[in-house]
């Protein structure tokens, strides 16, 4: 991340937050706060919601005005207009699933950090040429895994990357074990179903199992 307007005084940077970054998909915006107050109870206080849906920035100002523990980001920025409506809900941080000159310039214009979205080594390159070190790398599994993150750390060590897409709990270990990993961004602690019924016991649950995969 460039910007100097860290998550929080005591981390420079998102990835270093929690080993897990909630990937979240918000159709009520209702559901944010009980939600957002799940995550950060069981240990993932970096929250990414989604520009997915209606409710995103509804979303985002409620969890920024009721749960101070959290670090709430927007997800899914793909425009200019994207990040600014972001940041005025009051975003932390911004995910791209990919970049373009335009949107990179609108982050880095926008005075939080960002992890833009790369799948390649030619856009990571270019990404370094800018100054940005970190990055969103997806879609994780399709894109090539561990392997091909594995492949990128010796060439390319100053690139550092939150994994998502397709990411599993059984899968997540072997991401956040190499190198230039510093987070892995999922959404298998949010099943629907708990969400729909407001089962935030087992949010929570399932965040805390998230929160102590780096441990294994």
């Amino acid at each position: 991340m460039t910007s100097s307007a860290g998550p929080s005084p005591a981390h420079a940077s998102v990835l270093d937050l929690a080993p897990v970054v909630p990937v979240v998909v918000i159709d009520d915006a209702a559901d944010a706060v009980p939600l957002a107050r799940a995550l950060v109870a069981g240990g993932l206080p970096a929250i990414e919601v989604t520009l997915r849906t209606p409710a995103a920035l509804d979303a985002i100002r409620a969890i920024t005005a009721e749960v101070p523990d959290a670090v709430v980001g927007a997800g899914t920025v793909i425009s200019p207009g994207g990040v600014r409506d972001a940041v005025d809900a009051g975003a932390r941080f911004l995910v791209s699933p990919g970049w373009t000159s335009g949107l990179l310039d609108a982050m880095k214009a926008s005075g939080v950090p960002f992890l833009p979205g790369v799948s390649t080594a030619s856009e990571v390159v270019a990404l370094l040429e800018q100054g940005v070190t970190d990055m969103k790398f997806f879609p994780a599994e399709a894109a090539g895994g561990t392997a091909y993150l594995k492949s990128l750390s010796a060439p390319l060590p100053r690139a550092r990357f939150c994994p998502t897409g397709g990411i599993s709990p059984t899968s997540a270990p072997a991401y956040l074990a190499l190198p230039n990993v510093g987070c892995v961004g999922g959404s298998w602690m949010l099943p629907q179903e708990a969400i729909a019924t407001g089962d935030w016991p087992r949010v929570e649950t399932l965040a805390r199992e998230a929160a102590g995969l780096r441990a294994r």
